[in-house]
């Protein structure tokens, strides 16, 4: 299984983002998404479906459970 660090790399450079602009568009710091997406801090649930819904996937693929992206 993927984990959450990975997917979300993947996830911002399928969209062409910059750390900088996916961390805007969900509303959280530009420091706490580089964290997240290094793998130094994981998020809270709050944030984790702030994340989903940014990239409009289910937070068991966000996570790394499933493999199907849809909701």
């Amino acid at each position: 299984m993927t984990k959450l660090p990975e997917i979300l790399l993947l996830l911002r450079n399928m969209q062409g983002l910059t750390q900088e602009q996916a961390a805007e568009g969900q509303g959280i710091t530009y420091r706490s998404y580089r964290r997240y997406e290094t793998g130094e801090r994981e998020p809270t649930a709050s944030v984790l479906v702030q994340i989903a819904d940014f990239y409009d996937v289910s937070l068991d693929y966000l996570v790394g459970r499933s493999e199907q992206r849809e909701r």
